[in-house]
């Protein structure tokens, strides 16, 4: 038996573990630990003992050198700032201005709440917190205009997904640290992607509406001067976003200082508006509770691509995949197609950590890998481009999984804080947005320049 047939095994060992509902960070952590041990004591000769000592060695000190980076820092940093940001209810403010100035439109109300949703994105880092956010402000003022109710919980539930693109955003963080690309170059790279995400929703709702009316009625009775007055409260959310762009774009700062120096603004910005000491006690526990999730799920993940590393999986994958007489796209698509499916079973970043091993050395190797910079590639980018093109995509699909069944977390969220709403109700609203997701991949892949022009104008 060789090493990749032991890869084989395991790897079948650690989906099973993942279907029968062991959590993820656990399930890679097990497997990663027994792939080591038979690794060191069977095809390094060091017996069972010693074996297992190494196992164990490696298992402890591989999380720690890889979660203790300064890069890491970015996903609390990112993620204390979207709860900030809500309960010094900054994020009223902007749905309040987006229902002024676009309720008006078929669907007003969940056009409203996409851009609103896109715009808490830009200052909060996780996707399940969206929903949760607006599920308690959108949904409400959208049953009481009469929408129906699947609409409204599929409309946030696909808005929350928004936050997995459009920096900052901690599955970005996660691809960079896993490929080992520059974290500031994705953080621009995300923000035209999600944006352009975003005007494709609100495509679709005004079709939607425009079809069958009854599902969004219109909002009007705003004046212009009450349009206008609406906007003040939507400046600190804008001066935190150029905050964070403006200082990694000119170098001022790093990433993971940008984010701490976000942060910092936000929390000024609720302590002025008045921000009760309760309030700043549950913003922190829940950050810290969202935080604790990924880094366990990193840590665990982290022994299992150790494992793979030592079995030299990426080299066999990109040896292989470079003898198929294949074109370029077409495994582009079939790994793509892999993310819609592993989607319906894992959660977003648990996916990614699992996979990136395994698909980036892939899409490296078919595109020519890092030293392609002088000559035209697979894709027609260099190595550098590849990378940050790839990880949008790959962001992309996984925010996919979030809003297809059974797994969609974001579904269940927006169930969970809407009673008058089941999972089957949000899944069921939610479908006709995989269409559209699906439309924003096919312009992401024909039009590259759209992730590419941010990185090469600022970076």
């Amino acid at each position: 038996m060789s090493p990749i047939d032991v890869v084989l095994i395991l790897a079948a060992l650690l989906l099973l573990l993942v279907f029968l509902g062991f959590r993820v960070a656990f399930a890679a952590a097990l497997v990663g630990m027994i792939g080591l041990w038979v690794h060191f004591a069977i095809f390094k000769d060091r017996g069972l003992i010693d074996g297992f000592y190494k196992a164990v060695q490696i298992a402890g000190l591989t999380p720690h050198s890889k979660l203790s980076s300064q890069t890491l820092g970015l996903i609390p940093t990112f993620i204390v700032i979207g709860f900030l940001a809500y309960y010094a209810g900054l994020t009223k403010s902007l749905f309040e201005a987006a229902k002024r100035w676009l309720g008006w439109l078929p669907g007003g109300l969940g056009l409203s709440t996409i851009f609103a949703t896109a715009g808490f994105a830009a200052v909060s880092g996780a996707s399940l917190a969206t929903s949760a956010v607006f599920a308690r402000i959108a949904i409400p003022e959208m049953l009481k205009l009469g929408y129906d109710k699947r609409f409204a919980g599929g409309v946030v539930a696909a808005g929350g997904t928004l936050a997995s693109l459009i920096p900052p955003s901690a599955l970005l963080v996660v691809y960079a640290i896993i490929t080992e690309t520059s974290v500031g170059m994705l953080l621009l790279a995300g923000f035209i992607p999600g944006f352009v995400s975003a005007l494709i929703y609100g495509a679709l709702i005004i079709g939607m509406a425009k079809i069958r009316p009854q599902l969004g009625p219109v909002v009007t009775g705003f004046s212009w001067r009450e349009r206008f007055a609406s906007l003040p409260g939507t400046l600190p959310i804008f001066f935190v976003v150029a905050v964070i762009i403006g200082s990694i774009s000119t170098g001022w700062a790093t990433p993971t200082e940008a984010g701490a120096l976000g942060a910092f603004v936000v929390l000024i910005v609720a302590l002025l508006q008045g921000m009760k000491r309760a309030d700043l006690k549950l913003a922190l526990m829940e950050a810290a509770k969202l935080s604790a999730m990924i880094f366990a799920m990193i840590w665990g993940v982290l022994i299992f691509v150790r494992y793979l590393g030592f079995a030299r999986v990426p080299q066999y994958l990109e040896s292989w995949i470079t003898s198929l007489d294949q074109p370029a796209m077409v495994v582009l698509l079939a790994i793509l197609l892999i993310y819609v499916v592993l989607g319906m079973f894992m959660d977003a970043i648990g996916m990614m950590i699992l996979t990136l091993p395994i698909t980036f050395p892939v899409v490296m190797a078919i595109n020519g890998g890092e030293d392609v910079s002088a000559s035209l590639s697979a894709f027609g980018m260099s190595g550098e481009h590849t990378a940050i093109w790839f990880g949008i995509l790959v962001v992309k699909m996984a925010e996919l999984c979030l809003i297809t069944p059974p797994i969609g977390l974001n579904c269940f969220v927006v169930a969970g804080v809407r009673p008058e709403l089941s999972v089957q109700d949000v899944f069921r609203g939610a479908s006709p947005f995989f269409i559209a997701d699906v439309i924003t991949i096919i312009v992401l892949i024909a039009f590259p320049e759209i992730i590419l022009f941010l990185p090469n104008a600022l970076g």
